[in-house]
């Protein structure tokens, strides 16, 4: 990779970095906060407001990538990232449940950050070299997860339960001001779509790649909705189960990020000196199954550890080599419609990932709660086991 890109590279990963140090801090806190205090949600509604988010995002992502694709993915990158700024300021001021609904729904319709960043990365790095990048992506998220959690807890404790959603508010609006000085366009002109060109997202499943394409958006379709299912539930279960507050959830998803960031950002890349991405990706899913089985029966601190060690080397073998096949199996002028769509599959997974999850939880005991939900999340991740499917049997067109 020459020295721009890895500028370019490093500015696309700082950007994604304070995204998803904003994004983190909210989730040990929102369950907790619409729950309780002023808005008194029910399981029910808890339930859409953590999935409206992403049912939003995914009639959106799409539109978004193929608007990246015509006119730059900087112009697109910077307003969806002002967008969230606005919903969050929205969800710290909200006084009805409502508003935090309207929040949700503004963040989510703007919701291309993640996507248009891993178009930047597909535009300026080689294909054989587009899982490690999406690796590095991953890292990006992981440092985001050991901040975000521990930063929300301690404000929330220390200040108010309102402060972690002002504090993400303006993290978001610096970091539209750092988008707009240093973050380059990284798709070039003769790359992008002409307005003459009607660029439907049909283009993206004709000739031999559709199949493959399929193959990868119903696996990673599978992939966030059992691991939505189990952080929609993961603060509850804390409080419910091992009578953890906001402050031990989030030095817990701290600890996850930071193994995030050893899988994706060191052990995946020496492992993608070969390329088994597909076989990493099964290894990912099934390290996820068992994880998820045995989350119930976590008694303690240290229990809860190991289980959550076994979902982050799952989730960071998944997510990175299903995002990399995806980019390799399309041309330039294609990236940010296949991107999106895998965006709208994750937005879909996201959606309903929290209403399977706050549906089953209802037939668990006090004294089991969680059971349900986890199991079926394991259940869902062994579709990407499944030996029958195009995805072990078909060639990667790009190899």
């Amino acid at each position: 990779m020459k020295n721009s890109s890895r500028f370019t590279l490093g500015i696309v990963l700082f950007t994604i970095l304070i995204d998803l140090i904003g994004f983190g801090i909210i989730i040990p806190v929102l369950p907790l906060y619409a729950e309780g205090g002023l808005f008194h949600a029910t399981p029910f509604q808890l339930g859409w407001l953590v999935g409206i988010f992403s049912l939003v995002q995914f009639i959106m992502a799409p539109i978004i990538g193929k608007i990246s694709d015509r006119v730059g993915r900087k112009p697109v990158l910077l307003l969806s990232v002002i967008c969230t700024a606005v919903g969050f300021w929205i969800m710290g001021a909200a006084t009805a449940l409502w508003m935090l609904f309207l929040a949700r729904i503004i963040a989510g319709a703007s919701g291309g950050n993640i996507s248009t960043a891993q178009a930047c990365i597909a535009d300026i790095t080689p294909a054989d070299q587009r899982s490690k990048s999406m690796g590095l992506l991953g890292a990006a998220f992981g440092l985001g997860f050991v901040l975000g959690p521990a930063l929300g807890g301690m404000l929330s404790v220390h200040i108010s339960a309102s402060a972690p959603f002002y504090f993400a508010a303006v993290l978001a609006f610096c970091n539209a001001i750092f988008i707009a000085i240093c973050l380059p366009e990284t798709l070039a002109k003769e790359n992008r779509i002409q307005a003459s060109q009607k660029a439907p997202l049909s283009e993206v499943f004709a000739g031999g790649q559709g199949i493959f394409i399929s193959a990868i958006l119903g696996a990673y379709l599978a992939s966030i909705t059992g691991f939505s299912m189990m952080t929609t539930l993961f603060a509850l279960f804390n409080e419910k189960r091992l009578g953890y507050g906001v402050n031990q959830t989030g030095y817990l998803l701290a600890y996850v990020g930071i193994l995030g960031i050893l899988v994706q950002g060191g052990l995946l890349r020496r492992l993608l000196q070969k390329p088994i991405e597909k076989s990493l990706s099964a290894i990912g899913a099934l390290l996820l199954v068992f994880g998820f089985l045995l989350l119930p029966f976590c008694g303690g601190a240290i229990s809860l550890a190991a289980v959550l060690f076994l979902i982050a080397l799952g989730n960071g073998f998944v997510v990175p080599t299903l995002n990399g096949l995806a980019s390799r199996c399309s041309s330039s002028h294609m990236q940010g419609r296949v991107i999106g769509l895998m965006q709208s599959a994750g937005s879909l997974g996201r959606f309903g990932g929290p209403l399977i999850a706050m549906t089953l939880v209802k037939w668990d005991a006090p004294s089991h709660y969680g059971r349900t939900p986890f199991w079926g999340g394991g259940c869902v991740f062994s579709y990407r086991l499944l030996p029958d499917t195009h995805f072990f049997q078909r060639e990667d067109p790009t190899s």
